[in-house]
């Protein structure tokens, strides 16, 4: 493959807030040299353990609305109030630079519209939970919710379920290890 001929290819992998979506991106970019983690923009303040620039690019909503009048984002939302999550196009580039593929773990919304974006050069792969019991039971395990939180993450989540259809994969995330290998041969097929 020529310098130039490098694909501009893209997996957006998307779910509901505790349907093991982090897990299975971190599963994926351990065992898929190939992919890099695109770096997403925030406003929301960073969890215990997360590293600027290494989970998310940690921003204040000054910062994130400026870039957005610079057009610096292929896509961005406001995901909850002044809660802003977007993807870099320079992070895009970088990874396209360096011969990888970017992998995007991004909100139902932003991946419509990156999938609208790159079209048939992207694949969304949108991971499931079986059911909303189990998501609940899952946000609840994490701990780092308030009860609010967790009400107002499941109803989104119910409205996100419905909206499944949208995209090229649906991954169900009842055995870690079988949504990871199907995550894994979708994104193999895909690249090849």
């Amino acid at each position: 493959m020529s310098e130039d001929a490098h694909p501009k290819k893209l997996i957006i992998i998307t779910a509901p807030s505790g349907s093991g979506k982090t897990t299975i991106v971190k599963e994926l970019l351990s065992s898929l040299p190939q992919l890099a983690f695109s770096v997403s923009a925030t406003t929301r303040p960073p969890r215990k353990n997360e590293v600027d620039g290494v989970d998310y690019h940690f921003m204040t909503v000054e910062d994130f609305e400026r870039k957005i009048e610079e057009n610096a984002f292929a896509e961005y939302e406001m995901v909850y109030e002044n809660k802003f999550y977007g993807t870099l196009k320079t992070k895009l580039s970088e990874i396209w630079q360096s011969k990888k593929f970017p992998l995007v773990d991004i909100d139902v919304q932003g991946a419509q519209k990156l999938k609208e974006l790159y079209g048939h050069n992207a694949a969304s792969i949108f991971i499931q939970a079986p059911s909303i019991a189990v998501l609940k039971e899952r946000l609840t395990k994490r701990g780092t919710d308030t009860e609010e939180m967790i009400a107002e993450r499941l109803e989104k989540a119910n409205s996100e379920m419905q909206m499944s259809a949208a995209f090229d994969y649906v991954v169900i995330n009842d055995d870690l290890a079988k949504a990871v290998m199907m995550t894994k041969n979708i994104i193999t097929d895909f690249l090849n």
